[in-house]
């Protein structure tokens, strides 16, 4: 049995994680509520980079295997903003609704409003070994906020191939499809393998 630790104190992400990693075998998992552990200061330049950080830093801490993850929405017409700085979009304290705001006004008028999100996931051993997955989904932003569910952008991203936000899907809709699912997916893979070693 694996015992993980997954790395964030996000009740959006921590949900969205319980769910894409319920089927797997092999793996018990903890968050902060059961082994408590420092926020970690984002610094990195690129998603690799923060999600490296976060698992080395609180594997660190707890002596534990951590999976961690760093994810964020790329806008073209922004030259790739908000990037790395997603969360903290508007400012800090972080801001969802401030965040969302700031993104429609950067756009107001912008006919081109091709964004995706990115997520890399990084799976640090106390031994030093580590594994990292990557998802991407393309999309759209939308004009308005749309639908109540998910978190951060959801509200105003429009997957390709569909004509709603993720926040107007369930949460096993947009896990099937989400950036996040994608770069978890490779994650499982390796936790499956080293769960029958």
């Amino acid at each position: 049995m694996i015992l993980l630790l997954l790395g964030t104190k996000n009740e959006g992400k921590l949900s969205e994680l319980r769910e894409l990693l319920a089927d797997l075998e092999g793996v018990e998992f903890l968050t902060f509520h059961a082994r408590p552990f420092k926020s970690v200061e984002e610094i990195g330049l690129t998603f690799d980079a923060n999600a490296r950080l976060k698992a080395r830093t609180i594997g660190a801490e707890t002596g534990l295997p951590v999976l961690a993850e760093d994810a964020g929405l790329e806008v073209d017409a922004l030259g790739g903003e908000p990037g790395v700085h997603s969360a903290r979009f508007a400012g800090v304290p972080v801001d969802y609704e401030r965040n969302n705001t700031l993104l429609l006004e950067r756009l107001a008028g912008v006919r081109d409003r091709k964004a995706r999100f990115i997520a890399v996931a990084v799976l640090c051993f106390p031994d030093g070994r580590e594994f990292v997955s990557e998802g991407i989904l393309t999309g759209r932003i939308a004009r308005k906020l749309e639908g109540e569910g998910g978190f951060g952008y959801d509200p105003l991203f429009i997957p390709d191939g569909f004509s709603r936000t993720l926040a107007e899907m369930t949460l096993v809709d947009k896990n099937r499809i989400s950036h996040r699912r994608r770069a978890i997916e490779g994650i499982k893979q390796v936790l499956r393998e080293l769960a029958h070693d």
